[in-house]
């Protein structure tokens, strides 16, 4: 099997968060990555053993097919170089995507280019048959979350108090994919909960919140950045502090509340801290919108425009009474079914498993098609 990803750096992280699951894979199924990029590949060479197979033009990813013929390349992302990949008929395409989100980027029309689309469960099937026509819902394949199933030691020390998440996500590449709070709320929620009596604040952005080039994202997360150093300065025991670097999911073990925006980490809170307080933020002040197409918010407290004044006595509230836990149990199962542990994983292994039969199958009944004549 082939793990495909022919991004720059900036987008390794989406690749990166499956490594680990992967690994696990090779041991039943021998897994490589391909890359069409140089500093993607030497990245990916320190961070696994996994073979890293570097093709950096189209007609080199040709011959690198004709060498492995694998049986199933899977993509993390949708990128446009993706379509060099896909026009090889002799093996089975599957998104795996980056993440389960309720962002708008989470569907598009690219699902009906593959054979088949993991998703992870109920919520993601009613997303892409609500956002799009005429799809072979068969096509989609319920694994849960696998990343999930991993447990990374944990990164922040141990604190007597109560530790606050705030994990806002990027502003995406086009206005309709944009849910940061960073530019509009980011600093006034960072002023909130270090007024809450004894709370521990960690801020944890997206990793291209911190290479943002748009002006407003580079003054919030400044902004933010400079009130959690002088809190710290002013009280060195509090334990404030901004994570740069590492899994977030080794940032959530000791963590007793989140605030974060429409993104795959407030649901991954919600699998694996389903007993604890998370608040979703909404930069476009629409209700409405946002339970209709992040249920999620249901079972959460919102920040928006008309909220954010409260959010201090918000936050001091539900650290102390958290009137949404039985709704976030329920909301648990909508996203992710009713997988534990370890489920999602096996299902992943499974399901790719059952490809790699499938193709071989196909493959010795009918004639090779190989690449399509690229235009």
């Amino acid at each position: 099997m082939i793990a495909y990803f022919a991004d720059d750096p900036t987008r390794v992280y989406q690749l990166l968060q499956w490594i680990p699951v992967l690994e696990r894979l090779d041991a039943s199924q021998p897994v490589g990555i391909l890359t069409r990029d140089a500093g993607t590949r030497a990245i990916l060479e320190e961070r696994t053993s996994l073979p890293v197979y570097f093709a950096p033009g189209f007609a080199d990813l040709a011959t690198m097919y004709d060498d492995l013929d694998p049986a199933v390349v899977v993509y993390c992302n949708n990128s446009m170089f993706n379509f060099n990949s896909l026009l090889d008929g002799r093996m089975m395409h599957v998104h795996i995507n980056h993440g389960e989100s309720d962002k708008q980027s989470m569907v598009s029309n690219n699902a009906k280019a593959y054979d088949r689309v993991f998703v992870a469960g109920e919520a993601a099937v009613q997303r892409h048959h609500l956002a799009l026509m005429e799809l072979d819902e068969d096509r989609l394949v319920r694994i849960g979350r696998p990343q999930l199933d991993l447990r990374p030691a944990p990164l922040l020390p141990p604190s007597e108090r109560r530790t606050v998440l705030y994990a806002p996500t990027w502003e995406g590449d086009a206005e309709y994919n944009d849910y940061t709070s960073v530019d509009v709320f980011g600093p006034a929620i960072v002023r909130a909960a270090l007024a809450v009596p004894g709370v521990r604040l960690v801020y944890k952005p997206h990793p291209k919140v911190t290479t943002s080039q748009t002006p407003a994202i580079r003054d919030g997360h400044q902004a933010i950045l400079d009130l959690i150093e002088r809190a710290a300065d002013q009280d060195p025991d509090a334990g404030h502090a901004a994570v740069w670097q590492g899994d977030i999911l080794a940032v959530f073990p000791g963590c007793d509340a989140m605030i974060t925006d429409v993104s795959s980490v407030g649901l991954d809170w919600l699998y694996l801290q389903t007993d604890k307080p998370i608040l979703i933020t909404d930069r476009h002040h629409d209700s409405e919108r946002l339970r209709r197409e992040v249920p999620v918010s249901r079972c959460a407290d919102v920040v928006d425009a008309d909220t954010l004044a409260d959010l201090e006595e918000l936050l001091e509230a539900r650290l102390e009474h958290d009137e949404h836990r039985i709704a976030r149990a329920a909301m648990r199962h909508h996203y992710f079914d009713d997988n534990g542990v370890g489920d999602s994983t096996g299902r992943f292994v499974d399901a790719i498993t059952e490809l790699v039969e499938l193709r071989n199958r196909l493959q010795g009944a009918s004639p090779a098609a190989g690449f399509v004549e690229s235009a």
